[in-house]
């Protein structure tokens, strides 16, 4: 599945250079360093809809829940990766979200997250709210599947 994303996959993009203290050992980014990408993009994203607070004024927001990666490539410094953004699922209160890290047209890594929205006050998850569902309609190329 990893092989078949492309650029034209995303409506949202968010650039991270790689910096000397990402390598490990071996002379290449280290693995963790993609769970950092992904997360900056993933705080851009929802920023840029949701604005720079991730709570609303009632208390909720996003809580990441679950985050994985594939490493189709390694990465080396210096180096421009290129992260497209999506959610591919909107459920009750949780999202599937994809992130596809290009250098130039290589696809290096894809990252896949489990978001949930929150009440912080209760500690307890919340429906999505229709005004976040339709700003996210309203982005993808992709339309992700929400389950009716």
């Amino acid at each position: 599945m990893s092989q078949a994303v492309q650029p034209s996959d995303f409506g949202f993009f968010f650039d991270v250079p790689t910096r000397w203290g990402d390598l490990d050992s071996l002379g290449h980014v280290n693995n963790a360093k993609y769970f950092t990408f992904d997360e900056s993009a993933r705080l851009a994203y929802f920023e840029d809809m949701l604005g720079a607070n991730p709570t609303d004024p009632s208390g909720q927001g996003l809580i990441l829940a679950r985050i994985e990666c594939d490493f189709l490539a390694q990465l080396h410094h210096p180096s421009l990766v290129r992260i497209g953004y999506r959610v591919t699922r909107i459920g009750r209160s949780s999202m599937q979200t994809m992130g596809g890290m290009f250098v130039g047209d290589r696809l290096m890594a894809v990252s896949r997250g489990v978001v949930v929205w929150f009440d912080y006050r209760t500690q307890q998850t919340a429906a999505v709210p229709d005004a976040v569902r339709e700003q996210i309609r309203s982005r993808e190329p992709i339309a992700p599947e929400e389950p009716t």
